[in-house]
């Protein structure tokens, strides 16, 4: 197995959790919805704990862990997005741009599993399973609420 594509691939989900990270921690802070902050905070710490064992993976192939945030990019725009409606404090359209970045979120890592999944071990695409697993469960409570709000 290719060490260096495998790092790149495992670096590119840290990515996408820092900007989960950041992505929540802005909704956090701009939202009055205490029902929110709580949820976003849990999202905050999901990602944390994927992120945690990315970098795990990629410090033991010998790599060094990806920093930061896409800066360019759909995901860096969902979040930009996600901070413009804040200044309205719009709970729908929190949600909204919320949602747009999960669904992000969650084709990086069917992109991972479907187009590099030969770069990575049975061991690694399980971790990636299970991560998926755990951001889709997040991005469903997102929709739900979202829908929730519509159908009021």
């Amino acid at each position: 197995m290719e060490n260096e594509k495998t790092i790149d691939v495992l670096n590119s989900l840290i990515v996408i959790n820092n900007d989960r990270i950041e992505g929540y921690e802005t909704a956090s802070e701009e939202t009055e919805d205490a029902d929110l902050i709580g949820l976003f905070a849990n999202f905050i710490s999901n990602s944390e704990k994927c992120k945690q064992e990315l970098v795990m993976e990629v410090t033991n192939l010998g790599g060094e862990p990806a920093e930061g945030t896409l800066t360019s990019g759909k995901i860096f725009r969902a979040w930009m997005d996600v901070k413009a409606v804040f200044t309205s404090k719009d709970r729908e359209a929190i949600l909204n741009s919320c949602e747009y970045g999960e669904d992000e979120a969650q084709e990086t890592y069917d992109e991972v599993l479907e187009s590099d999944s030969e770069h990575l071990s049975s061991a690694q695409q399980s971790m990636i399973y299970d991560q998926q697993s755990i951001l889709k469960a997040d991005h469903d409570q997102v929709k739900a609420l979202r829908d929730a709000m519509a159908d009021a």
